[in-house]
């Protein structure tokens, strides 16, 4: 009679993860003299790219820029919001915001 009530017992299944995702707020200055990340005013970031903010260029430098120094997949990065602006919300899947902070103010220069 045990053998019955244990074999009939199920496992709940651990589905109550939370995926990581981090969101940062970024600033871009498109036509730079070269690609790097500094430290706006304001104690957030700033990318300078040296990609034109034509159809899309700049958007797609900042995705590569973002995922070499994130070491992730450009699949991982989505503009949520600023397509056509300067300020950006970036959401980088499979990585938390405390990690994405730590990577991003060692490349500050």
């Amino acid at each position: 009679m045990r053998q019955e009530r244990k074999n009939s017992r199920k496992s709940r299944p651990k589905d109550n993860k939370i995926p990581l995702g981090a969101t940062i707020s970024i600033r871009i200055q498109p036509r730079a003299s070269k690609n790097e990340l500094i430290v706006a005013e304001n104690s957030s970031f700033k990318i300078r790219l040296t990609a034109p903010p034509v159809e899309g260029a700049a958007n797609e430098a900042l995705i590569h820029f973002l995922s070499t120094a994130l070491s992730v997949a450009k699949s991982q990065i989505e503009i949520v919001s600023g397509h056509t602006s300067k300020n950006k919300i970036i959401r980088i899947h499979g990585v938390s915001d405390i990690e994405v902070k730590r990577v991003l103010n060692k490349t500050i220069k």
